[in-house]
């Protein structure tokens, strides 16, 4: 009886279970970043000098935001709210608080009397600091101050 010899051993990495793993993994987070986003996206108003609110981007932060048609979204929790129902809701989330601080993003083309009900309702709430969010303004070289010539000194 002939001994039958076992198959030579295979020297390469079989990569198809590691590329299947990082497909699902990408897919996951493919759908969870669009949720990771805080509150509701916006086109906010742009500035030249805006001030750095770091603490509006912390989990427990309250934040307003207010769309271009006058919906009005309350966060932590991304839920729509009247302007009416906000010192409800602004006092129940800000109770056993030192900070109470409030973030206003509100999108550049929405109606200011929406947004003053909303920054009245919220010093009814008892809001201590409002804080606006803007955007950098992109510095754009016009090319004015370029085009100046100067004037010739008048001396002696």
């Amino acid at each position: 009886m002939e001994k039958k010899k076992a198959p030579p051993v295979v020297n390469d990495i079989n990569v198809t279970p590691m590329v299947d793993v990082m497909l699902v993994l990408l897919i996951i987070f493919m759908v969870i970043t669009p949720m990771l986003s805080k509150g509701t996206s916006v086109e906010m108003v742009r500035a030249k000098n805006p001030i750095a609110m770091q603490a509006a981007d912390k989990e427990d932060a309250v934040l307003v935001a207010i769309t271009r048609d006058g919906k009005v979204y309350l966060s932590p929790g991304n839920s729509q709210v009247t302007v009416d129902m906000l010192p409800g809701k602004v006092k129940d989330l800000l109770t056993n608080r030192l900070d109470k601080t409030c973030y206003i993003k509100s999108d550049a083309r929405a109606k200011y009397e929406v947004v003053m009900d909303a920054v009245d309702n919220l010093r009814a709430a008892g809001v201590d600091q409002l804080g606006l969010l803007t955007e950098q303004m992109q510095n754009q070289d016009t090319g004015k101050d370029k085009d100046k010539k100067e004037e010739p000194k008048k001396g002696a």
